[in-house]
Formats: C-alpha cells, structure tokens, sequence
C-alpha cells in the first residue's frame, strides 16, 4: 500500500525550524545517509527561505515513496505567490529578484537527485525535488504509478489508500475511500490491502465482488478497480461510488463513469468494465472526493508534459477541499 504524504505548513517563519526537523526525522527513519541528509536539510532551508520572500505563504508535502534502495524522499512546494518571470535565469546561481544572493533555485535544483518546477504568472508555484536513497534507477518501468495521498488535516491516519500490485502480464490498482475518516476508515483501506494481495482474479468485476465481501464487516467505501494487461494494452477500469476517474492525452480529458453503491454494503448486481485502448490516453487520473469534480486542465498550460507528481499537485492546489482526505492517482504507460 502507498504511504501518504504528510503537509506542512510554511507560512511562518517561525515554524520554519519544526518544519526542517521534521523532515530531517523522516529521512533519518528511513536511513538515509549524513551526505543525504545534508541535502535535504539545505533544500528545505532555501524552499522555506524562497516562500518567505517571494509569497505570502505556501504549503510543502513531504512524502517517502518505494522501497529498498530505490526508495525516495518526495518534496512538494506549493505557493499561490506572482509566478516566476524569467525561470532559466532564476534557475542560475547568483540570479536574484531580491537583491539577495541567490543561490536558491539554483541549489535546490543543484543539490536534488531530480529536479522540476512550473510556474504561471498570477498563479504560482510548484516546485518538485526528490532526494533517492541510492540512486535514481536507470531503466523506465513498463508503466508508472504516482500517487498524492494526504489525511483530512488534523487526522493522522488516512482513510483513503492506493493499492496496486504487477505480475508479468497484469497491474491491479485500486483507488479506495474508506466511509468518513481517520483511524475506522483507514482500517477499511487495510483490509482492501490485504485482501488485493491474495485476490487471484484479473477481471475488475470479478475484483470489486472479492473486495466486497471482505469489506462487510467494516463500515465498507467507494473504490476503482484499474486492471491493466501488458500482453493486450489494455486498461479495464470499474468503480464504484465518487472516485472520479478521467483520461487525459493532451488533447481533451474523458470522463469515465462510475457506479452507484458501497464495497461492503450495496454493489449492483451487474457491473461491466470499461475498456480503453492503450493508445486512447496518456494518463488515467483517479481523484477521491476529496477533490472538487470538476478539475481540469484548461488553466495549466502545457502541464501534461510536466512530471506527474506536478500534475498531482496542480490539481490539488486548485481542486482539494482541504476539509476531507485527499487522494489523486496517475497512471502511465511508458513507451519504451
């Protein structure tokens, strides 16, 4: 199961140091190395200082993403402040629009193992940096999953989870939202993730039956099953209850519908899956009802060629309700 991203608020400078510590406590669990920790210690601080100068406030989510040594610390900066005018050059070291030093951009991009940032004019920032364990790996995957996953604020567990798992021929993902918050529907994600993991069947109908009947002794959710088969390239896709699914391929955004019901309570009693062509979509986007229905892509230029994880954030900076857990999925098969 995915682990979710933790937000901290950066609109103090007096939180600033709780804000580092905290990270640093993160990455130290994960063992990190000191040569790393450094970096990330110097990354944190030049976001911190860049959202002091440059807005009136923003918000940073911090998130640990894989296992092993290809495990990375994700940071995520978010801010609603004037946009950046001249990137290539605020990306220079010595380059300041503050008459300060300007090292900012430049460290941050310098000091990260990946590095990206989109900007727009009266609408803000994002700004991506990942530290790895390791290294970076050197082989793209057959198809990506990144996922933003954030508890109600003021809740420490979340009750929605992204579970998936990949065998030679097929991926199964699921996109589940446990009924309410907190620690009863976080529990209902973790029995969906047990569950998926012995679930033998490769059918989303088939898959949302076998959930269902696990899930009746919690208080059950709404769910998208996505199954994709390698061999055939395509993605069936089934989902019960507000998860809102859509295809984007640069062109135009497709809604796929889902059905009424409850996993655990009420499913119809006949279900089909939709079915897309690999070469209809570039990106299948699943989003919880944590996030307002009607997002799209017409106020961001360009951002499909952005790393998902921009995506992710651009839609949960102008979409998330911020009064519900939140969780935004992307998948994308890579043409290798």
């Amino acid at each position: 199961m995915v682990n979710h991203h933790t937000s901290y608020t950066a609109s103090d400078r007096s939180y600033f140091a709780l804000l580092r510590k905290a990270i640093h406590r993160q990455a130290v669990q994960a063992e990190f190395s000191e040569k790393k920790l450094a970096h990330l210690d110097l990354i944190v601080a030049e976001i911190t200082s860049n959202l002091a100068k440059h807005t009136v406030g923003g918000e940073i989510l911090c998130g640990l993403v894989g296992k092993g040594d290809g495990q990375y610390l994700e940071l995520i900066s978010i801010d609603n402040g004037p946009g950046i005018t001249d990137l290539p050059a605020m990306l220079l070291d010595g380059v300041s629009s503050v008459s300060t030093l300007g090292h900012g951009l430049g460290s941050i991009k310098r000091l990260s193992d990946f590095f990206s940032i989109y900007t727009l004019k009266g609408w803000g920032t994002i700004l991506l940096s990942r530290l790895y364990k390791t290294h970076p790996p050197k082989k793209i995957p057959p198809l990506s999953v990144n996922t933003l996953v954030l508890p109600k604020p003021s809740e420490i567990l979340s009750g929605d989870g992204c579970i998936y798992k990949s065998t030679e021929r097929y991926f199964k993902l699921l996109l589940l939202d446990g009924l309410g918050h907190g620690p009863e529907a976080h529990q209902v994600v973790m029995e969906a993730n047990n569950t998926l993991k012995i679930c033998p069947y490769h059918e989303p109908e088939e898959i949302v039956r076998f959930l269902h009947l696990a899930l009746k002794k919690t208080r059950g959710g709404v769910g998208t099953v996505v199954v994709y088969d390698f061999k055939e390239q395509v993605a069936k896709v089934l989902g019960v209850g507000n998860i809102a699914t859509r295809t984007a391929d640069g062109r135009e955004v497709k809604n796929i519908m889902s059905y009424n019901g409850i996993i655990g309570h009420n499913i119809p009693n006949t279900m089909s899956s939709h079915v897309i062509q690999q070469k209809e979509f570039t990106y299948l986007i699943l989003c919880s009802d944590g996030l307002k229905t009607r997002w799209d892509f017409s106020q961001h230029p360009m951002i499909l060629r952005y790393d998902p994880m921009i995506i992710a954030a651009a839609i949960y900076k102008d979409f998330g309700r911020r009064n519900d857990d939140m969780s935004i999925v992307l998948i994308k098969v890579n043409k290798i």
